[in-house]
């Protein structure tokens, strides 16, 4: 079950750098104005190769997702099980029924 907790810390924060604060403003667009108001452009999403340690801006190239691509599927596999769900079915039907929902 640590196990379990430290790998949904890790999502979450992961997860929470491209969510909107109170203001309404997404920490991996960082001070970018542009991004953050335009209606035009903040709701699109970015997956950089990177992220500023202090702040969750995003640093390096947001054409090479690498491994922030993961998000989506954090977000899934949080989403839909607990820990005793994953121990309960194992990774390869957890990932399977993953797979049948979508």
């Amino acid at each position: 079950m640590i196990r379990y907790a430290v790998a949904r810390e890790i999502s979450k924060r992961l997860v929470g750098v491209s969510l909107r604060d109170a203001e309404g403003c997404r920490p991996v667009f960082g001070s970018r104005e542009k991004i953050q108001t335009d209606p035009h452009w903040r709701g699109h999403l970015v997956f950089p190769e990177d992220f500023h340690g202090d702040t969750g801006a995003a640093v390096g190239a947001s054409h090479q997702t690498g491994w922030t691509g993961l998000v989506a599927m954090l977000i899934r596999l949080f989403g839909s099980l607990d820990a005793a769900q994953l121990l309960d079915l194992g990774k390869k039907a957890a990932f399977a029924r993953m797979k049948q929902a979508t």
